[in-house]
């Protein structure tokens, strides 16, 4: 038995080949959203995905769609401006410098067991 209306039924798209169940839609946010969320205009988060220091994506009607951690990306911009005084293209290359420092950070703490650590050393760590 059925407990769906036909329209529902309709409205349902047909699965992929090869799926056994429907993806989840990806959560993203509107512009607006963001602009509200981070206090900044929609104009300077527009200029921000053209100088590259924010990812967006644009869908079929030109709509710009941002991941949801795009709020703290935007923060981390502003930080980084206020805090360093540092002009946008600086920014750029100051946060693909961070974001590869967290790749290499990750990597490091992968592929390397943990050291234990002993209370009594016989050298100083310096030497």
């Amino acid at each position: 038995m059925n407990i769906r209306s036909p329209s529902e039924r309709r409205a349902a798209p047909p699965p992929a080949a090869g799926l056994r169940y429907p993806l989840a839609p990806t959560r993203r946010l509107t512009l607006e959203t963001v602009a509200s969320r981070s206090g900044l205009h929609p104009d300077l988060l527009r200029r921000f995905v053209a100088l590259s220091l924010l990812d967006a994506s644009r869908d079929a009607t030109g709509t710009l769609w941002f991941a949801p951690d795009a709020p703290a990306t935007i923060a981390r911009i502003q930080r980084l401006r206020a805090g360093l005084c540092l002009n946008y293209a600086a920014i750029g290359l100051v946060l693909d410098l961070l974001d590869r420092i967290d790749a290499l950070e990750a990597a490091l703490r992968s592929s390397t067991p943990a050291r234990p650590r002993t209370a009594a050393r016989s050298t100083p760590p310096w030497t």
